[in-house]
């Protein structure tokens, strides 16, 4: 009898041991992978963690390469054929926002890391779950900051003609309109192109104080090279996130040196763990974490925490997401319903400086690393 009960012990505690399989869309290739490079950096470095929790994850791993048929297809396969409990994704606005209807017809629970436009969390879907702040937030936090460290009237918007650069050049002139701040000038760009001078060109002919962008890596660097070409000397360059918050960009000092950029997280906040992560996430990757990364580390660790408990039940998955909370290092994570959005949390967002190629956490005040350079100091 005593052999029976331990052997049925045994038994339910390799049931329980079983790993959550949960899927991960990202921009693995494609011109979007070097930001894709530090969301896979942050869920490697949440699986390691939850693996010391006892919580085993099977991941299976889709690339969407930055087009939004491809994360579809993934996530179509992630629900159907591998029978993920979840997934975590994707990166770009536009395959995000793709991969949540799909998600949402198979009712399988997407828990979002970073995609910022707007309308995701919109439509009132109820399995798609968002960790990260809107394109709104990226906008505020900005041009509030801009208008208490200087007195600008007018501001230029330069964005890619993409879902996230759409979403976040109508945030920017909607909330500087808010400010008393006149736009002399809104134009998109069709993302990838070989030159940007004449787009570049009309705008300095309108003598913007601020310029704001919203673009991805590689139009960030070509916009600054040719910024500086042309002499572009606005009170301030403030990029949305995205492109200006990574590594790459900031390493090119010499156009990179003093711009702002939005960011969802810095290793300045004081949330739990987050010094921690930084610390490891730089001595493991040999170089500093981004939000990115902090972001998908957090969404893939609320997911397997949940997906475990759930034992791997869809519907007890969502249910738990939308009336649970967590205490991060991207600080306090809630799904909430509010001002027309559904499971949207929350989030504090800051900004950095690019200053000599390092990035200086300036605002808000409180979170500051160090003071920002006020108004742009010159093209080095």
């Amino acid at each position: 009898m005593i052999r029976l009960a331990a052997l049925a012990l045994l038994a339910v505690s390799t049931a329980s041991a079983a790993p959550v399989k949960l899927g991960v869309i990202n921009s693995m290739t494609g011109p979007e992978a070097p930001i894709g490079e530090d969301i896979t950096n942050g869920i490697k470095l949440a699986l390691e963690d939850l693996k010391k929790k006892g919580i085993e994850v099977q991941v299976v791993w889709e690339d969407d390469t930055g087009k939004q048929q491809v994360g579809i297809s993934a996530m179509e396969k992630l629900a159907t054929r591998d029978e993920v409990a979840g997934v975590v994704g994707a990166y770009t606005s536009a395959v995000t926002e793709a991969v949540a209807k799909t998600a949402e017809r198979y009712k399988t629970a997407l828990v979002n890391p970073v995609a910022s436009k707007e309308e995701i969390t919109r439509h009132g879907y109820k399995w798609v779950f968002r960790v990260s702040a809107t394109t709104r937030d990226y906008a505020s936090v900005l041009l509030d900051m801009a208008t208490t460290l200087g007195t600008p009237k007018t501001i230029a918007i330069l964005n890619e003609n993409t879902d996230f650069g759409t979403s976040g050049a109508r945030s920017a002139k909607e909330y500087a309109e808010k400010k008393g701040l006149k736009v002399v000038f809104n134009e998109s760009y069709s993302k990838g192109s070989p030159d940007y001078r004449s787009t570049l060109a009309n705008m300095k002919s309108n003598n913007p104080d601020l310029v704001f962008m919203v673009s991805y890596v590689a139009d960030a660097i070509l916009l600054m090279r040719q910024a500086r070409e042309l002499g572009l000397t606005p009170q301030a360059f403030l990029g949305a996130g995205a492109g200006f918050a990574n590594e790459q960009f900031a390493k090119e000092s010499n156009i990179s040196h003093g711009v702002f950029s939005s960011t969802q997280w810095t290793p300045a906040v004081k949330w739990p763990g987050a010094k921690e992560f930084a610390q490891v996430y730089a001595k493991r990757y040999g170089k500093p974490a981004s939000y990115h990364a902090a972001t998908a580390y957090t969404a893939m660790s609320i997911l397997a925490e949940v997906a475990s408990k759930a034992n791997g039940d869809r519907e007890k998955i969502r249910e738990a997401l939308e009336t649970g909370s967590w205490n991060t290092l991207d600080g306090e994570v809630k799904f909430a319903d509010y001002e027309g959005y559904t499971h949207q949390n929350k989030h504090q967002m800051l900004v950095d400086q690019i200053q000599s190629g390092k990035f200086v956490t300036v605002w808000p005040k409180e979170l500051a690393t160090g003071k920002a350079i006020w108004p742009f100091p010159g093209w080095k």
